[in-house]
């Protein structure tokens, strides 16, 4: 193959004339060929072999018969009831004894005014006879029950005895209230006191 070749290449050089310019002579290159072997085609995979399984025989299962029914008496549930807790007492602060005060002394209750037969008048009683009275014909004397304060002036005026007629008894109360009397002095201080005060309409 490289003698081919040479042959080739000094024909093509005495063809184109580059032979006489040579001076020395091309030394003859060797060309090293390697001729690469296929690859050998991939080995089939090996059969496998099926496994042997060894089957067991099937064990048999004991039969336990029933245990009998023993009939139990139903009871009734036991229900504890939860035991009080006790809370701890909490400490109860005593207070510190203090000393009894000593009440201050009340003032004496003002005795009951007490009645009097008669008393002096400043101005006596007026008396008005009623026009509608005196045309019925009505008369009578009245009595009556009057609280005369420390200043000697009317302070209640109530009828001890009526006279019958109610016109009368109003005309009396009246004459009454515009009197003054003289206040009655005990122990040199003016008290109060009842007097019963009898008033008569007459007619003339």
């Amino acid at each position: 193959m490289a003698i081919v070749v040479l042959h080739v290449a000094g024909f093509y050089a005495i063809q184109s004339g580059l032979l006489s310019r040579v001076v020395t002579a091309a030394m003859p290159t060797i060309t090293t060929i390697s001729i690469i072997a296929p690859p050998a085609p991939p080995k089939p995979p090996a059969p496998s072999v099926p496994k042997t399984v060894e089957l067991s025989a099937p064990v048999p299962r004991a039969i336990i018969p029933p245990l009998p029914l023993v009939a139990v008496a139903p009871t009734e549930p036991t229900i504890t009831p939860p035991q009080p807790t006790r809370a701890e007492a909490a400490p109860v602060a005593t207070a510190a004894p203090t000393a009894p005060s000593t009440p201050a002394p009340s003032p004496p209750a003002p005795s009951a005014p007490r009645t009097v037969s008669s008393v002096e008048y400043i101005k006596a009683p007026q008396l008005i006879y009623p026009n509608l009275s005196r045309r019925l014909g009505e008369s009578g004397t009245v009595v009556l029950r009057i609280l005369i304060n420390e200043k000697g002036l009317p302070e209640q005026i109530l009828i001890h005895k009526s006279t019958g007629y109610s016109n009368l008894d109003e005309a009396g109360r009246q004459a009454a209230q515009r009197a003054l009397f003289k206040p009655m002095i005990e122990n040199g201080k003016a008290v109060p006191v009842y007097v019963l005060v009898p008033l008569t309409f007459q007619l003339s």
